[in-house]
């Protein structure tokens, strides 16, 4: 008696793709931001994924490989992190547009993004 009439279909969740950036290759070990502010290319063992456009866009970010790797001090707790500066968090946006309209000339950053992140008249 213990099975029903209707057995409730078993649901899988689709699994999210995870590409990889197409800003920064992880495998080796530099910082986004070091490399871009100050020429600094030397390897760290831990590195942070930042997504470069978070919040409502964070999956799209995701999807896109619209992130990058950063230190410690490029992304939390620097005074150059991209949580704690409007200007890096700018700079690092701006670099992911410029990649995007490279790697997807197909698809209207702002239709997908919501903004133009590199200012009036470039990429409208």
């Amino acid at each position: 008696m213990g099975e029903l009439m209707f057995p409730k279909q078993k649901r899988t969740k689709k699994r999210m793709k995870h590409p990889d950036s197409i800003l920064h290759n992880k495998e080796n070990r530099t910082c986004f931001l070091c490399m871009k502010l100050h020429g600094d290319c030397r390897k760290f063992p831990c590195l942070e994924a930042h997504h470069v456009f978070g919040g409502a866009n964070r999956k799209k970010s995701e999807e896109y490989g619209l992130k990058v790797y950063l230190c410690l001090e490029h992304h939390r707790e620097g005074p150059e992190a991209v949580h704690r500066n409007h200007d890096m968090m700018r700079l690092v946006q701006q670099e992911g547009q410029q990649a995007f309209h490279l790697t997807y000339p197909e698809i209207d950053f702002r239709k997908e993004f919501g903004k133009n992140y590199l200012g009036e008249g470039k990429h409208e």
